[in-house]
């Protein structure tokens, strides 16, 4: 669960209410996807800057997931 302790790292360092952070892992043949919980006070954290902070996220867990043929992605629940 190398994915899921590096987001959880990731948003704890990002975040106020650390208790509140939620990821639920889904797999199959080709995708990883990652979904991700804040409390609503975080959320603007998260997605801040018109997303840029969500799109860097998204890369550094690609770059985690480089060396196997599965495609790994992040979706942020409201």
């Amino acid at each position: 669960m190398q994915d899921v302790e590096f987001l959880k790292f990731v948003v704890e360092n990002l975040v106020k209410n650390k208790e509140d952070i939620v990821i639920d892992k889904q797999v199959d043949e080709l995708w990883v996807l990652l979904t991700l919980k804040v409390n609503k006070e975080d959320m603007w954290v998260v997605i801040w800057k018109w997303g840029n902070i969500v799109s860097a996220i998204r890369s550094l867990l690609k770059i985690v997931w480089s060396k196997t043929n599965q495609k790994i992605n992040l979706k942020v629940l409201d």
